[in-house]
């Protein structure tokens, strides 16, 4: 048994797939074994990753071509775990070579933590760095960020094994259990990552360490190039069962979420309403009540008040007011930017209903 299985699902990736393989191979940290999940490839992808596997006894190739989602193949990926921690990995992305061994010292410095996630470098095809992919660090934010937004940079994390059997986790499915049954949803694909994270973030279980853990590569295959106005519906629709399930344990009245998410780098245009100030102090009296008053709380009801108003005036002062304390990081700015380019003639927003 190794201390680290590696989950690497691959669908046609034979381009970046051996690049992705050795960034493996080349850990500072060497107790793993890599699986590697091909979903039906009809490139090359599935016997090159062999050909790695013939070299290095750690490398174990399987096929499930029928499997539904990238859900189903990673939870056929935990079923063939036997490990102390199970990492996930994609073919397209770059591990740095002390990734695993960084994310083993969290746990060790916080064995209350599920899941270790990290930062990332963008890179494109020619491995060229064009960007920063930034996710809050610390259990805290993690928590109160998990409604609007994936809090956890999927590629990059690992999860404490143990905790997964415990929990009952699997990709896709609501494990949490506190709404009714026909309340509860299946994600298969385009947003099962943040699913899975939204809830374990929910109960405290998350963190982020402030290190770069992997390069991301970005190009025009990535699903949320493919599929952007699927995935950005698929996180709307999680954002609002994470935050029926929050106010399920807390006994509170559940509020949509939606006027406040910023997934994708976007605001949502919701029933084109202009004011949400109603909206937000509900938020803000069910997030104080729940989770209690903290510096990090303080930091989030201050952004999320920026975007209780559509009106570019008001919302111009919101701003204003946001930035004499703090800072926005990349996917805040991004949205409120998104916003007010909007303005702009001939310029669509992503138009939702309450």
């Amino acid at each position: 048994m190794a201390i680290i299985d590696v989950l690497l699902p691959v669908k046609n990736g034979v381009e970046f797939l051996a690049e992705s393989i050795e960034s493996i191979c080349n850990q500072t940290f060497t107790d793993w074994r890599l699986i590697i999940l091909d979903h039906g490839s009809t490139d090359g992808s599935r016997e090159l990753a062999e050909s790695y596997q013939r070299n290095d006894s750690r490398i174990e190739v399987y096929s499930f071509p029928d499997v539904v989602g990238l859900a189903g193949l990673l939870n056929k990926g935990l079923d063939l775990c036997d490990c102390e921690y199970v990492m996930r990995h994609d073919a397209d992305d770059i591990a740095y070579p002390n990734r695993m061994e960084l994310s083993l010292a969290a746990f060790s410095n916080h064995p209350e933590i599920v899941v270790v996630g990290g930062q990332a470098v963008i890179i494109d095809n020619d491995g060229t760095c064009v960007g920063e992919l930034s996710t809050p660090i610390g259990r805290d934010q993690l928590t109160l960020r998990c409604f609007f937004e994936n809090p956890v940079a999927h590629p990059t994390v690992i999860i404490k094994f143990s905790a997964i059997n415990e929990l009952g986790i699997r990709y896709g499915i609501d494990f949490l259990k506190v709404l009714p049954l026909q309340n509860q949803l299946v994600v298969n694909s385009l947003a099962e990552d943040y699913f899975l994270f939204g809830q374990l973030s929910m109960l405290g279980k998350c963190m982020n360490l402030p290190d770069r853990l992997i390069k991301y590569r970005r190009h025009g295959g990535n699903v949320g190039a493919l599929k952007f106005k699927e995935q950005m519906e698929a996180s709307l629709n999680i954002s609002r069962n994470l935050m029926h399930s929050f106010c399920a344990i807390h006994h509170l009245e559940y509020f949509d979420p939606a006027p406040f998410c910023n997934h994708g780098g976007i605001l949502f245009d919701v029933a084109g309403r202009s004011d949400f100030s109603t909206e937000f102090e509900k938020l803000k009296s069910a997030l104080l009540s729940a989770i209690g008053p903290s510096v990090e709380m303080d930091r989030e009801l201050a952004y999320r008040k920026v975007l209780s108003t559509r009106k570019l005036l008001t919302l111009l002062g919101l701003i204003l007011v946001f930035l004499r304390k703090h800072r926005f990081v990349a996917s805040e700015w991004y949205a409120v930017k998104s916003w007010l380019v909007g303005y702009l003639p001939g310029r669509r927003r992503f138009t939702v209903s309450l």
